[in-house]
C-alpha cells in the first residue's frame, strides 16, 4: 500500500450563512507528504474532516480511492485523522487508548507504537487527561504514526509538544513515511519547521484555493528583489508583485511570478539582488488581506 489519490470537485461547505470551502477542486497524487497551510478559520480542519468521513459536504464530490468516504467503512478503516485533543481522554490509560486504536486499525503496529511510546517517554498506565499537552500531543502523534493508515493526517498535533521532540516527530515521520509510503497530509502554523519535510503545498484562504503546487516549484516562483528603486520597478514590471517596501532611494519587491533566464539575466546587469524567499514569508504574502483584496 503506497496510499490513496484524493480528489475533490466544487466541494463546499458551509456552516449557516458562512462558506467553511467554496468550490474548492484538487487533487493529490497517492503516496506524498502534502503540507495543508491557511490561517486561522481557512478551512483546513474542515477539510481533513470531510476526508475522514467524518462529514457530508454540503454541495460538490469529495473522491478517496474513486469512492466518496462519508459512512464508508473501508474508507474510514484507511484514513486516519488526529487533533491535538484525545478522545476519551479522562477516562482512558494511554495503554488502553492504544489498544483500542489497535482494534480499529488493520494495518496497526504495535511494536513500532511502544518504541515511539518509549521514545515520546509516555507512562502507558496513567490516564490521558492527566497528562501535559506535549504528553497527550504524542499520543495524537503516535496514533498515526503507527495506524500506517494508507491516508494519515495531522491536524496539528504536535504543536503543543516542545521543539526536541516536535524534531523527533519529524524525524520519525519521514522515516517511516520511506519505509511505508503512504498519503499524509500535515497542518501546521509552524511552516519554516515542515519546509524540508514535505513535498507538496497545498494553501487555503478563506476556503479558497490559493495555491497547490510542488515546495520546489512553489520557491522557485517566489523571490526578494533588492536594489535602487527604479532598478527594481525595471526587473519587476509585469511580474506579480506581493508587496515592496522603499527605504530611500532603496528598495525590495517580493514578487511570485514564472520567471525565465532574462529575469536573472536583467537583474544582474543592473546591480539589483534575487534572494529566495522562506516558504513561511510567501505562506503570509500569499494570504494576506491586501493580497486577498487585490
Amino acid at each position: 500500500m503506497s496510499g490513496l489519490a484524493i480528489s475533490t470537485d466544487r466541494l463546499r461547505m458551509t456552516f449557516g450563512d458562512s462558506n467553511a470551502l467554496a468550490d474548492l477542486t484538487l487533487d493529490l497524487p497517492a503516496g506524498r507528504i502534502t503540507g495543508l497551510l491557511g490561517r486561522n478559520g481557512a478551512g483546513k480542519s474542515t477539510l481533513m474532516a470531510l476526508l475522514a468521513g467524518y462529514r457530508r459536504a454540503s454541495d460538490g464530490s469529495i473522491r478517496l480511492d474513486g469512492d466518496d468516504p462519508y459512512e464508508n467503512g473501508r474508507l474510514m478503516a484507511e484514513t486516519c485523522l488526529v487533533r491535538d485533543a484525545v478522545p476519551f481522554a479522562d477516562s482512558t490509560t494511554v495503554r488502553g487508548h492504544f489498544q483500542v486504536v489497535a482494534a480499529v486499525r488493520p494495518r496497526w503496529d504495535q511494536e513500532y507504537a511502544d518504541r515511539l511510546i518509549d521514545l515520546f517517554e509516555l507512562p502507558a498506565r496513567k490516564r490521558i487527561g492527566k497528562l501535559s499537552h506535549g504528553k497527550q500531543a504524542a499520543v495524537s502523534v503516535i496514533t498515526a504514526l503507527a495506524s500506517r493508515a494508507p491516508v494519515t493526517m495531522f491536524d496539528e498535533p504536535h504543536l503543543g509538544m516542545d521543539a526536541p521532540s516536535r524534531y523527533a516527530f519529524y524525524d520519525e515521520l519521514l522515516a517511516d513515511y520511506a519505509a511505508h509510503p503512504r498519503t499524509i497530509i500535515l497542518s501546521t502554523h509552524i511552516i519554516d519547521e515542515i519546509a524540508n519535510l514535505i513535498e507538496d503545498v497545498v494553501i487555503l484562504d478563506a476556503g479558497r484555493l490559493v495555491v497547490h503546487d510542488s515546495v520546489d516549484r512553489l520557491r522557485s516562483r517566489g523571490a526578494v528583489v533588492s536594489g535602487k528603486a527604479a532598478d527594481v520597478d525595471d526587473v519587476t514590471f509585469g511580474l506579480r508583485v506581493l508587496s515592496s517596501r522603499t527605504f530611500g532611494s532603496i528598495k525590495q519587491a517580493v514578487v511570485y511570478d514564472e520567471f525565465n533566464g532574462e529575469f536573472a539575466r536583467r537583474a544582474a546587469s543592473l546591480g539589483v539582488d534575487l534572494e529566495p524567499i522562506p516558504l513561511q514569508d510567501l505562506f503570509i504574502h500569499l494570504t494576506s488581506r491586501e493580497h486577498a483584496a487585490s
